[in-house]
């Protein structure tokens, strides 16, 4: 790589700076992005590769940040393995055929890499054009996340239709998530022959769940999809909305990096990882929409905060908001950069 920055935070290496991307860094903040949207619906631009390709360059070159993100969706793999899934500006995703009963998870398919193709496709469109300038990062959706849109059959605000599974059924659930963590751990390794770098794991709505639940319903399957990756010098990064208490248990599966929310002390939280566990986060995305002297303050109390600290990429405590203006992000980047030890 020309900037292994981000590789090296990610393995813990010392850096002379924290490296930066951020989470839906590809995304609707940028009016580049909606000149593309306006022509293709959101599956249209995953399932071709070159557009595909075109979203994830988006960033990189008019950010320049450290490292790029496949764009795709985490609810791809819930539709290879035979979910009805459609995208409603507004409304979000939506699986038209949601799974309820054991006959619905019975008919779900777990064979299903050759719908994922074109992920891999994407993959190789993107190597060619970053052409070894920075990492691609790859992803997937965490079983319990992926789970609760398949029950839910779309977003939900308090998951109860997926909590009644867990807690009537939960041998059903078991069920349904082991299947979902077999496809995931397929199509992560299908990520890496492709050619990605790095990959991270999402497990956006783990905060719905109590900690027994995260250790039954979720740990447990990331634990077990980490452990069978392909790995090789390729760092994985554990996320979930609620990483600040769930932290201690998500290293036990022993992610090289796990992603904080803005809702702990970044350092506390290092200190309290086990040796060689990287942190990325954690700046409250909300920032972003204040007057630059403040995006700039907030970064630099961050990275004083963390000063002398190996294993640290910065990036948000969750996704870049719509709404946020482009110069904003584009102003925290070029803070990031400019800060040196």
């Amino acid at each position: 790589m020309d900037n292994n920055l981000f590789l090296d935070a990610a393995f813990s290496k010392q850096t002379e700076r924290p490296p930066v991307w951020m989470m839906r860094q590809a995304g609707r903040f940028m009016p580049q992005y909606w000149e593309i949207k306006n022509k293709y619906s959101f599956l249209e631009m995953c399932k071709t590769p070159e557009i595909a390709a075109d979203v994830t360059m988006l960033p990189v070159d008019l950010l320049g940040i450290d490292a790029a993100i496949l764009f795709s969706d985490i609810l791809v793999t819930g539709e290879a393995m035979g979910g009805d899934l459609s995208f409603t500006q507004g409304v979000g995703p939506k699986f038209a055929n949601p799974v309820r009963n054991e006959a619905d998870i019975d008919a779900l398919a777990t064979d299903c890499l050759d719908k994922l193709q074109y992920v891999a496709d994407a993959i190789k469109v993107i190597q060619q054009r970053l052409n070894g300038s920075i990492p691609l990062i790859g992803f997937a959706g965490a079983p319990f996340t992926v789970m609760s849109y398949l029950v839910e059959g779309g977003s939900s605000k308090d998951f109860k239709l997926t909590k009644l599974l867990i807690h009537n059924h939960p041998a059903l659930a078991h069920k349904l998530l082991a299947k979902i963590a077999k496809v995931t751990t397929d199509y992560l390794n299908l990520q890496i022959e492709s050619g990605v770098n790095a990959l991270q794991l999402f497990d956006s709505w783990a905060l719905a769940l109590s900690w027994n639940d995260y250790q039954e319903f979720s740990h447990q399957y990331n634990q077990q999809i980490i452990a069978g990756l392909n790995r090789n010098n390729i760092p994985i990064i554990s996320f979930c909305k609620g990483s600040s208490v769930f932290a201690p248990i998500m290293s036990e599966a022993k992610p090289d990096v796990i992603s904080i929310d803005w809702n702990a002390d970044l350092l506390n939280i290092k200190k309290a990882l086990p040796a060689g566990i990287a942190v990325q986060g954690n700046l409250d995305p909300h920032i972003l929409y204040a007057d630059q002297p403040v995006i700039k303050a907030h970064i630099h109390k961050l990275f004083e905060r963390m000063r002398g600290e190996n294993g640290f990429i910065f990036n948000l405590g969750h996704g870049i908001m719509p709404d946020i203006p482009f110069d904003n992000v584009k102003y925290a980047i070029e803070v990031v950069k400019e800060f040196k030890y």
